[in-house]
């Protein structure tokens, strides 16, 4: 597949230009006719008050006896209950479960002596729900990533950071819906089906922790885990109005996930936090990484705002193959960066950096050069081969177990052999890239940059623009951390946002930033 979209990009970008946009015009009509003037359907509102609590208030809460685990947990189930036939987000519970570890932990906190793996210190999550994307393993959970021919396994045991998490005291709820294969940015499977926006369920939550932006989004949970190799994670987050980090390469061990990242995929890969509120971003972070992952980076550093270098990009570049910037969102990110100015008394320099033209080939050289598995032999889960052009004839007659997309990727992985191979040469602009950006923002700056061309699409339309993920998928393959941001609605209701981006290993400096601008959005 990365051979394909390097070529296309280099040597059919002008063509390809022209069909996006006539894609553009069939999507309106198909939209219009699918949808028609049909109201913007919504989630039923939040009545419980607990649900509009960080996790960082409700651990606190249970520790001090102001609150009951057992009655945070089940005032998220009742509201998982109350939303989740709308939204598909949570696929498997385990709500028996999680019920009686919450009882444990109510009686643990009663007792005159509290052990110390309970302590605040080891435990600074006891007793507060959590959701996992289904990716994980989860011990006793179903590991399928919607693959079909994966029905019936279940987990044996705990991916390192699921595992940190229940050590921290965190009570799994259960698992929730991903794309399939976990390479597509709209959350649909024929295991559990599809999942839709809570702010109006006509629409995509992306992928492929769409589950997980998606449970959060509907106060259904309050934090929860996913991977990003392309986006998996802002996406999600953003579509979805929540908080997402992809960290630095390494900060979060990637093991324990089907499909697995292998060779260099391992550094383009980050395992991060999804949360409602930013407050919960660090503390979740420094569990899911453990002692060994977060002393890679400087999550206890202080953070002077006033004394950091702001930049803005992406928002008047021209970009092939790509939608263009919905100006609701390019007014959101300009919004943004005056708040940061106005409140700071900084200055944010815009600046335009042409090779970020070339993202979406500099990630497909990236995922090239990986070493990972094929895409094709993940569909068999290695073993039954299958045939993607066979697979195409039989979703064409609703015969196949695959999605279309994921046909399609194993389609464009067959036709690489015979395309020329620019490889070599998208390489080496991501490095003059990384090294650009490196320079301009050292280890005290932060960029702005936009988290998607479109505001949350509808159903169905990534197939049409299977490119838009390159506003999150470059800084995979440069390796630099990333936090996602929500800014607010746009005037039709829905999650507006934008990146924020730092140097390797400075992810401290964007989850300030965050916690800046959730004070002057974070009412929407």
């Amino acid at each position: 597949m990365a051979a394909v979209l390097s070529t296309v990009l280099v040597i059919l970008s002008p063509l390809l230009w022209v069909l996006s946009k006539v894609a553009d015009f069939l999507v309106s009509i198909i939209s219009l006719v699918i949808n028609g003037d049909r109201p913007m359907q919504k989630i039923p509102s939040v009545q419980n008050v607990l649900l509009l609590e960080s996790a960082v208030s409700l651990a606190k809460g249970i520790r001090s006896r102001r609150l009951t685990s057992e009655v945070v947990v089940r005032a998220y189930i009742d509201r998982i209950k109350e939303v989740n036939g709308l939204l598909n987000c949570l696929v498997v519970d385990c709500f028996e479960d999680a019920i009686r570890e919450a009882k444990e932990v109510d009686k643990i906190l009663e007792s005159i002596d509290i052990p110390e793996r309970y302590n605040k210190k080891n435990a600074p999550f006891l007793g507060v729900p959590v959701s996992v994307k289904e990716a994980f393993s989860c011990k006793g959970m179903p590991n399928t990533s919607g693959l079909v021919s994966r029905k019936g396994v279940i987990a044996e045991d705990d991916a390192p950071p699921v595992g940190n998490m229940k050590k921290a005291g965190c009570i799994v709820l259960g698992v929730t819906n991903c794309s399939e294969l976990c390479m597509w940015y709209e959350s649909a499977n024929f295991v559990y089906g599809r999942t839709n926006n809570a702010y109006d369920i006509r629409r995509i939550v992306g992928g492929s922790s769409g589950g997980e932006g998606c449970i959060l989004s509907a106060a259904a949970s309050v934090i929860g885990i996913g991977a990003d190799i392309g986006g998996s994670i802002r996406m999600p987050a953003f579509f979805n109005g929540v908080f997402g980090h992809k960290p630095s390469p390494g900060v979060v061990d990637n093991d324990g996930q089907f499909p697995s990242a292998k060779g260099d995929q391992d550094e383009m890969m980050s395992t991060g936090p999804l949360c409602r509120y930013a407050v919960d971003l660090d503390p979740l972070l420094r569990v899911m990484a453990g002692p060994e992952g977060i002393s890679k980076i400087k999550l206890d550093a202080p953070v002077d705002l006033k004394s950091l270098k702001y930049f803005s990009a992406g928002t008047d570049m021209k970009k092939m193959l790509l939608s263009p910037l919905d100006p609701e969102l390019r007014d959101a990110q300009f919004r943004a960066a005056k708040y940061l100015e106005e409140t700071l008394g900084v200055k944010v320099e815009h600046k335009l950096l042409h090779r970020f033209k070339y993202s979406v080939a500099i990630w497909s050289a990236r995922m090239q050069k990986s070493g990972g598995d094929t895409f094709t032999s993940l569909m068999g889960d290695h073993g039954t081969q299958v045939l993607p052009s066979l697979e195409l004839v039989k979703r064409i007659f609703n015969l196949s177990n695959h999605t279309l997309p994921a046909i399609l990727l194993a389609l464009f992985e067959d036709f690489d052999r015979l395309m020329p191979d620019k490889t070599d040469r998208l390489l080496s602009s991501c490095t003059k890239l990384r090294d650009q950006l490196k320079e301009l923002l050292g280890d005290n700056g932060v960029l702005l940059y936009p988290s998607h061309p479109k505001i949350a699409p509808f159903h169905n339309s990534p197939i049409v623009h299977p490119t838009n993920f390159a506003y999150t998928g470059i800084f995979n393959a440069l390796g630099f951390p990333v936090t996602q941001v929500p800014l607010g609605l746009s005037t039709q209701g829905l999650p507006l946002g934008v990146q924020l981006v730092t140097t390797p290993y400075n992810d401290h400096l964007t989850l300030a930033v965050a916690r800046q601008l959730e004070k002057g959005f974070g009412d929407g």
